[in-house]
């Protein structure tokens, strides 16, 4: 991800956003209710809606053709040069842990990688991408109209800049993976590293293994 400036103005705004969506989980006093422990801290927000895109095979893909499945959704793109490849492949390695712990309900999961950079990430260079981390990770890209309606829908902050002396662009984006249910409604944000908190990695394999274990049931 570039732009490390850029990168937390986008996460300042899309997190007050995401707390908005989601209050209807708190209690009158601001608190969180008992059960959202239970539910999720996505539970009852407005994020993800129906789409049409393109996998890296070149097949048109709808967001219902993953219904009855869980969906782990990540936004990013392959000339990030940092923070995706790094939170993908953590995300992976705990998915792969997983699939050798409880495989049946592994098998219930789809993890999703969508393009924010519909430009460059053709399903061609997708492709040998999302190979790289797992074989079940899909990539899917599409027109920049249909990108731009996808990270609307399910709250996504991009920008496309182009560092001073730089050959070519990069995309600062919002960093928000999320965990959806089989009805295809969001359950919580998978765990990933707060560069804020160095002394702490809470997107550890291990930890996006136990988040998984706990909602995917």
């Amino acid at each position: 991800m570039a732009g490390d400036t850029m990168n937390k103005a986008l996460i300042s705004l899309a997190l007050p956003l995401l707390a908005l969506l989601t209050a209807c989980n708190m209690g009158a006093g601001g608190n969180a209710s008992s059960g959202e422990s239970e539910q999720g801290n996505l539970v009852g927000a407005r994020i993800g809606a129906p789409f049409t895109l393109t996998d890296q095979d070149g097949r048109t893909v709808h967001w219902d053709d993953y219904k009855g499945q869980y969906r782990i959704v990540y936004f990013g793109y392959t000339y990030c040069p940092d923070v995706c490849p790094v939170d993908l492949q953590r995300i992976m390695q705990a998915f792969s842990a997983f699939e050798k712990a409880a495989p049946a309900r592994a098998a219930k999961v789809q993890p999703i990688f969508i393009s924010v950079d519909p430009k460059r990430d053709t399903p061609a260079v997708l492709k040998p991408y999302v190979a790289a981390f797992h074989p079940r990770l899909v990539g899917l890209t599409g027109t920049p109209e249909q990108i731009a309606k996808v990270a609307k829908d399910f709250v996504v902050l991009y920008n496309a800049e182009k560092p001073e002396g730089a050959s070519d662009y990069l995309v600062s984006h919002s960093r928000t993976p999320y965990l959806f249910g089989p009805d295809g409604k969001p359950i919580a944000l998978v765990p990933v590293d707060d560069p804020g908190t160095p002394d702490v990695d809470e997107g550890a394999p291990d930890i996006v293994r136990a988040f998984l274990e706990k909602w995917v049931k």
